[in-house]
């Protein structure tokens, strides 16, 4: 059995007033929305922010890759040089994050051993990748990592231990911990408190983890795809230098228990645009329709309707409709997104070349079974929440 697979480390807490500037929220987030991000950029002008350190994907297609990585990078410099932040010595942090629904999301943040982690299907490694990763999307995420002088997570990994044993002595003793910050995210993220956990109740989560003997404990929740960047730039590390330890070894993320009520499962729905609606359904029925099975519901500006398709679960049914979609636009043109929200369907929908395939949930006690018996699911089969319920940047760590 691996042990030590998530460890403390050294993690960097901002010196600044203004908590709220400096976090903002995953750069895979709001993808289609760059009206958002736009809101982003002005908040945190001319201020300190997690935000000058990455590159939205909303921004993609209009920016330079080389040329963006390396204003990040100097930026990274900048905030080093200028020392801004406190070190949190051999350390994880409690994070207590208010969610959706008047939940609170319960995790610790530390960092996971990269040589733990496999993201190809069919792996036996402890910690596993939960969807398909798609090579192509890796690129911007090892440009900005490589040479990167600092890391900031928002990965989120999900532990399975239902007999809640990692977590949740930590919350029953919060009050006896260093507090480190309290306040709103911006952009109605929720309120998120952090605490400082080192020392004895350090060694006690990670006894804690070392006891749960299951093949693999820890399934990628979010962030599949910057990990697997992180991946790549460890194993190009070692080629280089022949190491076999660096800081780059580890990841930052934030641990959680899947069996936290503050875990929720939401669907990823898929949007098409530029297509010929009426074309796009009739293909989608004439290819995966079937007498019964589950309920699929699509979306558009003058129609709406929703069939049955037999899938053997809901990882099948996902893996049915991506491939059809990714066939479909192969062949008649147009581009796919994958959306959290179900308003922001609706308001995508409104467009005459525009339709949205609504994803059913997913019960979240399939995930590690699921793993286990076919390796990962479809690319984007499902989310940690609300959009604005993802992870936010705050801590940093050194990376080189």
């Amino acid at each position: 059995m691996y042990k030590n697979i998530f460890q403390p480390a050294d993690i960097l807490i901002p010196k600044t007033p203004d908590f709220e500037s400096w976090s903002v929220i995953a750069c895979d987030q709001y993808s289609s929305d760059k009206e958002y991000w736009m809101r982003v950029e002005d908040k945190t002008r001319d201020k300190p922010s997690t935000f000058h350190m990455i590159v939205p994907e909303a921004f993609l297609d209009n920016i330079s890759m080389p040329e963006a990585s390396r204003s990040k990078h100097e930026i990274m410099e900048k905030y080093w040089e200028s020392g801004m932040f406190a070190t949190m010595p051999n350390s994880f942090v409690y994070v207590e994050r208010e969610v959706t629904g008047g939940f609170v999301r319960h995790g610790i943040v530390g960092v996971i051993d990269l040589e733990a982690y496999e993201y190809t299907p069919g792996n036996s490694a402890p910690i596993r990748a939960s969807e398909n990763t798609v090579v192509d999307r890796l690129p911007p995420r090892i440009a900005v990592r490589s040479s990167a002088l600092l890391e900031l997570p928002h990965i989120m990994v999900l532990l399975d231990d239902a007999e809640k044993s990692v977590i949740e002595p930590i919350s029953e003793h919060k009050n006896e911990l260093e507090p480190l910050y309290d306040f709103e995210l911006m952009e109605n993220g929720g309120r998120l408190k952090g605490w400082q956990v080192s020392g004895e109740a350090a060694e006690k989560v990670m006894s804690a983890i070392n006891a749960i003997e299951k093949p693999f404990p820890l399934v990628i929740g979010d962030g599949n795809h910057s990990l697997a960047a992180a991946k790549c730039c460890w194993e190009n590390i070692k080629k280089e230098t022949g190491l076999d330890t660096h800081p780059a070894r580890y990841a930052l993320v934030e641990m959680n228990n899947v069996y936290d009520e503050g875990i929720v499962f939401e669907p990823i729905h898929r949007v098409i645009f530029g297509t010929n609606i009426e074309k796009f359904v009739c293909a989608l029925k004439e290819k995966i329709a079937g007498k019964s099975g589950w309920r699929l519901e699509y979306r558009a500006k003058d129609s709406s309707g929703a069939f049955c398709v037999e899938a053997e679960n809901v990882g099948n049914l996902i893996d049915k409709v991506q491939k059809f979609v990714e066939a479909y636009i192969s062949e008649n043109g147009g581009t796919v997104d994958y959306i959290h929200d179900l308003s922001a369907v609706s308001e995508f929908t409104t467009k005459s070349d525009t339709v949205g395939i609504l994803m059913p949930p997913m019960d979240k006690s399939e995930l590690f079974k699921t793993v286990a018996e076919n390796g990962v699911f479809p690319k984007k089969s499902f989310s940690i929440g609300h959009a604005k319920d993802k992870r936010y940047y705050l801590e940093c760590r050194k990376i080189r």
